[in-house]
């Protein structure tokens, strides 16, 4: 459960900010729009090889 406090004299829109970065940074959100419909094993091993890959050194391949 990802969670973020307010700071002194912070406003509400920056701690909101600082919220949907933590969460994109975790997947969170990502995860939740996934699992919120149903996704044939066919299709999940679709999306998967479609995602870029970092190789060896670290670069990314597609």
């Amino acid at each position: 459960m990802s969670e973020v406090r307010l700071k002194k004299g912070e406003s509400v829109d920056k701690a909101l900010r600082r919220l949907k970065k933590k969460l994109d940074r975790e997947g969170t959100l990502r995860e939740a729009r996934l699992r919120r419909n149903y996704e044939k094993p066919s299709e999940r091993k679709r999306r998967k090889a479609k995602e870029p890959k970092l190789n060896y050194w670290g670069a990314f391949s597609l």
